[in-house]
């Protein structure tokens, strides 16, 4: 798509019969598809002239090299990524009925997991919608439409979005290197509604304030829920230290928990302002304090002053977000574990996390023993945690279950 094209230029038209084809090289793995991988990259699909022309987003039915068709994909010529499969069926119509149903479908999970409507309610691949994040708030709702496809479907996503779900208020998040890698423009608009200023949202006892138009991501990370719940029981009664806290994730769930005390560390001012006034929220104001700055240096800091905490946690954003990148993210998450656990007290706690695709669990828990040792301490690990269950992961599909937490209980 050219900067001059819109998102409809990408837009089906009604008549299935109609749609190109795109046809997988000799050697594509198409059994790995057929047995549910959902994506088909650059070097294996057949990039002639015609395939190459279509813009980002069309639709497109899927064959293989002896031209069987394999199912109904959006293509996008400008990603590594050049196709997505959407449905099995070729003759599917993407329209809002199709859409209603995915929605509906991945409602019925969370209304069954979640006494209330705060949740991520579409987890992209894992839902059955490639690319596309959908943060629940309440009544408002984030749509992150990281895919072409998803951008030039969004009216009927919106649409169906409303019907399934009955949300008055709709925030495009249109923010972040997803969105960079499909060619598409970079924005954050209100589609619906009147945001009125951050979101309440209760979980684990504790009260977050999501800033949905201006905060990261789609304004809270619904992911660690289950994670914030189990590291709160480790801290009752003792000191704790939220580094990357960005809202006080793990911070404000410890203080709910019965944490006598909570020092945020995180190097946004705004995300540290909207963690004081949950505090606040929760009537803990005189129990939380907060550190704006350099992770790293907030860290040696704390060591130089002899700080100890009975629990620390280290959550910080994507040190190896791509395979380029490992190596160096490896590192880092070895230095964050080297400098932490000094700052545990004896038989305190430190939990450990990534949300990085490419450091897979053995790699992401060797460097943080590693950085444990480099500290100076003797560590048991007693837990490994994941993303809650409204983050599925597809199982074909390693990159859907990305977000990793160790929790090491130190000794000495």
């Amino acid at each position: 798509m050219t900067p001059a094209e819109t998102p409809e230029t990408a837009a089906e038209t009604t008549d299935t019969r109609a749609r190109p084809t795109v046809r997988l090289r000799p050697k594509a793995e198409a059994r790995a598809i057929r047995h549910g991988f959902p994506w088909v990259y650059a070097d294996e699909l057949v990039l002639d002239r015609r395939t190459q022309a279509l813009a980002p987003g069309t639709l497109a039915v899927l064959e293989d090299a002896d031209r069987k068709p394999m199912g109904l994909v959006t293509v996008n010529p400008l990603s590594k990524i050049v196709a997505r499969m959407l449905d099995r069926n070729p003759e599917a119509q993407i329209d809002v009925a199709w859409l209603t149903a995915r929605l509906s479908h991945a409602l019925t999970m969370r209304e069954t997991l979640y006494d209330a409507p705060f949740y991520r309610l579409v987890h992209a691949e894992a839902d059955g919608l490639p690319g596309v994040i959908i943060d629940r708030f309440g009544d408002t709702a984030v749509i992150q439409p990281n895919a072409a496809w998803a951008e030039a479907h969004l009216d009927a996503l919106q649409e169906a979005l409303v019907a399934v779900t009955g949300v008055q208020v709709i925030v495009k998040n249109g923010a972040g290197r997803a969105r960079q890698l499909e060619g598409l423009v970079e924005e954050t608009t209100v589609l619906s509604g009147a945001p009125q200023g951050p979101v309440p949202v209760q979980m684990n006892g504790a009260t977050y304030m999501a800033d949905v138009l201006g905060g990261q991501k789609t304004g809270l990370f619904f992911d660690q829920r289950d994670n914030h719940a189990f590291a709160a029981r480790l801290g009752r009664g003792g000191r704790v230290l939220d580094m990357f806290s960005h809202v006080g994730g793990f911070g404000l769930a410890a203080l709910a928990a019965g944490a006598s005390s909570a020092l945020a560390v995180d190097g946004s001012e705004p995300a540290l302002k909207l963690a004081q006034q949950g505090a606040e929220a929760m009537g803990m104001a005189g129990q939380f304090e907060t550190r704006q700055g350099d992770a790293f240096d907030a860290l040696e800091a704390l060591g130089n002053e002899g700080a100890q905490f009975e629990l620390v946690v280290c959550d910080p954003p994507a040190f190896a977000p791509n395979r380029k990148a490992l190596d160096a993210g490896l590192r880092a998450y070895e230095r964050i574990a080297r400098l932490a656990a000094p700052l545990v007290a004896p038989g305190g706690y430190l939990v450990l996390c990534s949300c990085s695709h490419a450091a897979d669990l053995a790699q992401f828990r060797n460097s943080s023993a590693r950085g444990i040792g480099r500290g100076g301490r003797r560590a048991q690990l007693i837990h490994t945690g994941f993303a809650g269950p409204d983050h599925p992961m597809l199982p074909q599909l390693a990159e859907s279950g990305y977000l990793k937490a160790l929790v090491f209980r130190l000794n000495g």
